[in-house]
């Protein structure tokens, strides 16, 4: 089973910072699990940014939802991010949050049954303000509710705060 150490946090908190710090303390050549779709140019220069953050020493994946069919085994993984692997569920399951958070399950027990240490970040949604929109307020519970089910069955959880990272579990 694999070694997941969850982290979680605002937008902006270091996160990513972190796990590719504790990722390359481990590894010479981490492999980078990105799950974002490109939405629009924002997003565009969003992932050239977090591409720029790493060296070439770093195996790079795109995978937007089926990460469990990645060849892992004895690897040190950063997966960037939860926040938009359940993006891309709730989208192509027209909203859905019960939809959705029952395939992110099934996807991501599968993911966790493989060989491999994983640096997993997510975003805590529920700490800022509340959602104005229904869609937005569905998309805040499945995230918690997904971060719940991660969170109980990692290794370790941190929150990043300011760049610090808070050991939790």
């Amino acid at each position: 089973m694999a070694n997941v150490i969850f982290i979680t946090g605002g937008q902006r908190s270091g996160k990513s910072t972190y796990a590719q710090k504790r990722a390359l303390e481990l590894s010479d050549n981490p492999v980078y699990i990105a799950t974002s779709r490109i939405w629009d140019n924002d997003f565009k220069n969003r992932v050239k940014r977090h591409q720029n953050d790493r060296t070439e020493n770093w195996i790079n994946i795109e995978e937007e939802k089926e990460i469990n069919k990645l060849d892992l085994k004895d690897s040190v993984v950063v997966l960037d991010c939860i926040t938009l692997w359940l993006t891309n569920y709730f989208s192509d399951n027209n909203y859905n949050v019960d939809q959705s958070l029952e395939k992110a399950k099934k996807e991501w027990d599968k993911f966790i049954k493989g060989d491999f240490t994983a640096f997993v970040i997510t975003n805590e949604l529920g700490m800022g303000v509340h959602a104005q929109t229904e869609g937005a307020r569905k998309f805040t519970d499945l995230q918690g509710w997904m971060n719940q089910y991660i969170a109980k069955k990692a290794k370790e959880v941190y929150l990043m705060v300011s760049g610090l990272p808070m050991k939790i579990k």
